[in-house]
């Protein structure tokens, strides 16, 4: 078994696209996640599976959960390891050691095409700062996240590949709950 994180974009915020952990973690079961646990209302699960490829646990989520809401929803799974690499790998802690209230991590769906991502270093969103890598943009915002232009519809307008961002202790959280 592997431990693997799914990220689900966009639900329960102002009153759309509503699911409750508790009933969705029973149907997260019922296609043979196991040890399924949530951690907050915004779609943050942690499951252990056996060893796949990630493109296809988040289809059979996203799947399952078109089936019993009716709505579709993005999903993003990573790994553990993965998910560990991007905590110890923070740019904006490791190298500037900056408030962790301030951070966040946008994951994305797939490795954005290099041209692409130099469109996106043209937004100016002084200051507020962002740094890709990979797989992630790492967000330094100091007036706060609502603050920024780098929202995910911008993202995923500019990269063309799906993305849900997590503030930092949320990312802290869910590392921990992997143990």
């Amino acid at each position: 078994m592997e431990t693997y994180i799914a990220l689900l974009r966009g639900i329960n915020v102002s009153g759309n696209k509503l699911i409750k952990m508790e009933e969705l973690r029973k149907h997260l079961q019922d296609i043979k996640l196991k040890d399924v646990k949530t951690y907050i209302q915004s779609g943050n699960i942690v499951f252990n599976y056996p060893h796949t490829n990630q493109k296809v646990l988040a289809t059979l989520i996203s799947d399952k959960i078109k089936k019993e809401y009716a709505f579709e929803v993005p999903v993003i799974v990573l790994n553990q390891l993965e998910l560990k690499y991007i905590s110890e790998n923070n740019p904006f802690i490791n190298e500037r050691n900056e408030d962790i209230s301030k951070l966040a991590v946008t994951f994305l769906s797939d490795e954005a095409d290099e041209v692409r991502i130099k469109i996106l270093y043209t937004l100016n969103d002084s200051p507020n700062e962002f740094i890709t890598a990979g797989k992630v943009i790492y967000l330094l915002c100091p007036n706060g996240f609502s603050n920024s232009k780098l929202t995910i519809n911008y993202i995923e307008n500019k990269l063309k590949v799906t993305a849900s961002s997590r503030n930092w202790n949320t990312v802290v959280k869910l590392l921990g709950m992997c143990d």
